[in-house]
């Protein structure tokens, strides 16, 4: 079922949904199993999986030439896929991203995941290499989350990369895309950002995940300035409790959101992690509260994978 549908048979109702990562290479899928069962009691209607392209570096060889190695890698995305709807019986989203793929790789993905009969994606652009100072797209790649959106709503139309096929299977994914609260990073200013959103929405995104936040009136301002904008689609808040003390630095500087002051000062001033662990469970039980009030249309958690925090604050809301 698709996304859109979910929320409009919930007639109101706040759901539940969560995000996963993939295991690192040469590693099992029940690490994913152990994230994923204990928060099954809160029937999640849709469960995403998160893509990441591989990171290399070039070592050179005595003959001057590079060898590129791999170094961390996390394959599986649409494997986890099929393994979570045949186990749980539940929707999952395969996470798509432009870096690593060719615009052919990405239409051989798509036509794996229209085999399983999975019905939604979502589109980003994706990260930098750590070695790079902007993204660089692959060879033939698209060049950004517009362009892959644009690739997947061809399909949707039976169009694909070869001009001559003819008569070819119409897709019928559900698209979703990022949204960012806070405003990416390389948005000048909001405006444009929103500008950005809208044309995705304009060219068939049909729901919008948020970026992590910690203040819930920039959600409700964020959702309000896109209503203002034009973009009408569901828009879902993103949700992270905090866990660890270093996480107080670490993620304003890779997600470029602000934490606020009371939830910073109680977790710079907490004695250890598993203190931090209760702050961050009892901010976000609160978050969550006054979400569900605003009619939020699902919670989605990014767990990465761990299950203890989520299901200690969806014992308090739900």
């Amino acid at each position: 079922m698709k996304i859109t549908e979910h929320i409009q048979q919930a007639k109101g109702e706040t759901l539940f949904s969560f995000e996963i990562l993939p295991p690192l290479k040469g590693q099992g899928i029940q690490s994913i199993f152990q994230g994923i069962d204990p928060l099954m009691e809160f029937k999640p209607p849709f469960i995403d999986v998160t893509y990441h392209r591989e990171e290399f570096l070039l070592r050179q060889l005595p003959n001057g030439n590079y060898q590129r190695i791999t170094t961390r890698k996390r394959p599986g995305t649409v494997a986890i896929c099929a393994a979570i709807m045949h186990r749980y019986g539940v929707d999952a989203v395969p996470h798509l991203i432009c870096g690593g793929f060719s615009k052919e790789e990405t239409e051989n993905a798509l036509i794996d995941l229209d085999f399983l009969g999975i019905e939604n994606v979502l589109v980003l652009r994706g990260d930098n290499m750590k070695h790079e100072t902007s993204f660089t797209p692959e060879p033939e790649g698209n060049k950004s989350s517009l362009e892959l959106l644009q690739q997947v709503h061809r399909m949707n139309e039976g169009k694909y990369q070869d001009d001559e096929l003819f008569g070819a299977k119409k897709t019928n994914f559900c698209i979703g895309v990022a949204g960012y609260p806070e405003k990416h990073y390389e948005a000048p200013n909001m405006k444009m950002d929103l500008e950005w959103l809208r044309k995705k929405v304009e060219a068939g995104a049909e729901y919008i995940v948020t970026q992590m936040f910690f203040n819930n009136q920039k959600y409700f301002q964020f959702v309000e300035d896109c209503r203002q904008a034009g973009i009408h689609v569901p828009i879902i808040p993103g949700i992270k409790p905090l866990t660890t003390k270093s996480q107080l630095s670490m993620l304003p500087k890779i997600f470029h959101i602000d934490i606020p002051e009371p939830l910073a000062e109680a977790v710079a001033n907490a004695k250890d992690n598993q203190a931090v662990k209760q702050i961050g469970i009892e901010w976000a039980i609160q978050q969550c509260r006054e979400l569900v009030a605003g009619k939020a249309p699902v919670l989605h958690f990014y767990t990465m994978s761990k299950a203890e925090a989520t299901l200690a604050i969806m014992k308090e809301v739900f």
